[in-house]
């Protein structure tokens, strides 16, 4: 299987985090469709100052929230 990048969201913030919790990450829906995300999908978070990634999965956050945790 070959995996190809087909959006990217670019120097996002992160507005909340929990340090108990691994899992998802939420996303504002209006983000979400701009990307082309579905719920659910597949997604590499990376840090740009340290440049650690994670693996993850999409949750559509409330729309207009500027959400991304």
């Amino acid at each position: 299987m070959r995996w190809i990048m087909r959006s990217k969201i670019h120097k996002a913030t992160v507005t909340q985090a929990d340090l108990e919790y691994i899992g998802s990450i939420t996303i504002d829906e209006t983000l979400v469709e701009k990307a082309g995300l579905l719920p659910g999908e597949k997604v590499l978070v990376v840090s740009n100052s340290s440049g650690a990634r994670l693996e993850t999965y999409v949750i559509v956050g409330e729309k207009d929230s500027g959400i991304i945790c």
